[in-house]
């Protein structure tokens, strides 16, 4: 997760120069705070998100979640239990403006998914490094507030592994 992270800081700070380029009067920064729903895992996660717009149409996102909803199965006779501990990720994000309150965007990055099992009272950690790809829209219901909807593939290394999420966040640009 470190590495992901020094990454997704390392793309931003070469990405600076942009900043003085730009001329568009948008807000260049933006957070969001809402829930992703792991597909197939059936778990849930607050996820937060901080981003920065390069130009209209460009940006870089890094993403954090934290498990807050776990998954009870049976396996044979055992009970057990499926929880998302945390994931983290870096995008390089796509957009494309409809109108001045509609953006539909693509992403691809890079992440870690971290869940663990606990079946019997035997815990074991199941988590994966992924290549994460998705698309989504923000909806801007005034200047810097909005709501943002999102779906994305995560597609653990070596695996043969897919993970879908969905999310739904608050959206503020800063």
């Amino acid at each position: 997760m470190r590495n992901i992270l020094i990454a997704a800081v390392a793309v931003s700070a070469l990405a600076a120069p942009a900043f003085a380029q730009s001329t568009e009067t948008q807000p260049r920064g933006y957070g969001s705070l809402g829930y992703t729903y792991l597909d197939d895992a059936y778990t849930g996660a607050v996820t937060g998100r901080l981003g920065v717009n390069l130009n209209r149409y460009l940006a870089v996102e890094t993403e954090a979640s934290v498990g807050v909803k776990d998954h009870d199965f049976t396996a044979g006779d055992a009970e057990g239990t499926l929880n998302h501990e945390w994931d983290a990720a870096g995008y390089v994000v796509g957009k494309y403006p409809v109108s001045d309150k509609l953006e539909l965007f693509a992403r691809g990055g890079y992440g870690h998914t971290e869940l663990k099992t606990d079946i019997a009272g035997a815990e074991s950690d199941v988590g994966s490094d992924s290549w994460n790809y998705g698309a989504g829209a923000t909806y801007k219901v005034d200047g810097v507030n909005g709501v943002r909807a999102d779906w994305t593939r995560r597609d653990f290394d070596g695996d043969n592994n897919e993970l879908d999420s969905y999310s739904l966040s608050y959206i503020r640009s800063f």
